[in-house]
């Protein structure tokens, strides 16, 4: 038994308000009631902010992120459509995996885990594919398992160089209400998120932005679906309701978070994370350990992976956190099990928790026999939390 707080440090689910938590506990109600849509409604005009999207529709589906990436898929392509995949970090390579599932015909850029998105091979593939035989590209913009963001944007200009009509599905579940998201002005047709990361609920919804060209492309194409229909969805959604019971709880815990965030201000939320992130990474710098990330404009201010050194298990560094210092870190996956741990940095985080992370990792990685300097971390990233910018454009001066 443990006292005390435990401590989640995971880069989702992330930690829940007391705001969320209290809104979430209310009765059951009746959800085809005349006044239901008073609190469905302004959940998907907030969501669209979130998004920031006036061009596009949002979509609430109960299950998590990817339950919605299954959406994106199956309501706007067909089987045998090839599809344009990058893969780098284990979220990326689950995507490839589910339209190999789903029948169709990925056309996979692997890279190192480590780095972003390849948008010059992307660029150069597009721009040979003459008779625009490929559908769909599929990005994830922030690689939870490596701590690396990805350039959308990017991605968006090579598609739009080479006059291609290629759908653009995006990942951000670890991205999107924490870090700067533009689904209209960087042309996203399929924006992917979930409940459980910066909207700082529990998880059990998979929400999804969709854009009019890929609402048009849902009323043309042949793959099966039921559940997730868009149709159905867009018919019900109009007026507040859903074609099947929804999760009421959540959709008042959305609200709460919904309200946080527009009360702290969106760019403030984005400014917030990346000032945190930059004293976590500061803070690893100190102990001389290497975060995944292979450069400094593709490190995640949601979630830093951190190499151990060669003589220590990660594993047995996350152990510890876990049953001696009632503190729960990210593993590191597939590849990167036993190389790596992951702090979580995202959603409802602040300056106490990041410094409590980096002391109760100092800890593990002592106890699991790393030679790390105790104290330097917490020491490194007060120095910026306490003297570093404050907003984003002086963040980015201070940085450099």
């Amino acid at each position: 038994m443990h006292s005390g707080h435990s401590h989640l440090f995971i880069p989702g689910p992330t930690n829940v308000p007391e705001a969320v938590r209290q809104a979430m506990n209310v009765p059951q109600q009746d959800m085809r009631a005349a006044d239901f849509g008073d609190l469905t409604l302004p959940l998907f005009d907030g969501l669209k902010r979130v998004f920031k999207t006036t061009e596009g529709e949002v979509m609430i589906f109960p299950g998590s992120g990817t339950s919605a990436w299954e959406a994106a898929i199956t309501n706007t392509l067909n089987p045998g459509d090839k599809v344009l995949m990058a893969r780098y970090g284990q979220f990326s390579t689950l995507w490839v995996k589910m339209a190999e599932m789903l029948g169709l015909e990925p056309i996979v850029v692997d890279v190192p885990w480590g780095a972003g998105v390849p948008w010059k091979e992307i660029g150069r593939i597009l721009g040979r594919d003459k008779d625009d035989e490929i559908k769909a590209v599929f990005v994830t913009h922030n690689e939870t398992a490596t701590g690396v963001v990805s350039d959308i944007e990017a991605v968006r200009r090579v598609m739009d160089e080479c006059f291609h009509e290629a759908l653009l599905f995006v990942d951000g579940v670890s991205s999107i209400g924490s870090l700067d998201f533009r689904m209209d002005q960087w042309g996203v047709d399929l924006a992917v998120t979930g409940s459980q990361k910066g909207l700082m609920m529990p998880a059990g919804l998979g929400i999804l932005g969709v854009s009019q060209k890929a609402l048009a492309a849902s009323k043309a194409n042949t793959m099966r679906r039921a559940y997730y229909d868009f149709a159905d969805m867009r018919q019900f959604n109009k007026d507040g309701y859903f074609p099947y019971t929804p999760p009421t709880p959540l959709l008042h815990g959305l609200r709460a978070a919904l309200g946080l965030i527009d009360a702290e201000g969106l760019d403030n939320v984005i400014a917030r994370h990346a000032r945190l992130a930059e004293g976590i990474r500061r803070g690893v710098a100190a102990w001389g350990l290497d975060i995944v990330a292979e450069h400094r404009s593709l490190q995640s201010n949601t979630v830093t992976a951190v190499r151990v050194p060669d003589t220590v298990d990660a594993r047995e560094v996350l152990r510890i956190a876990y049953e001696d210092l009632n503190c729960s870190f990210g593993s590191g996956l597939a590849r990167l099990a036993g190389k790596v741990f992951r702090i979580g940095h995202l959603g409802s985080f602040n300056e106490g928790m990041a410094l409590t992370a980096l002391s109760l990792a100092e800890l593990a990685l002592v106890k699991a026999g790393a030679k790390v300097p105790l104290g330097a971390g917490v020491a490194a990233a007060s120095g910026w939390l306490a003297h570093g910018a404050q907003t984003p454009d002086k963040l980015v001066l201070a940085a450099e």
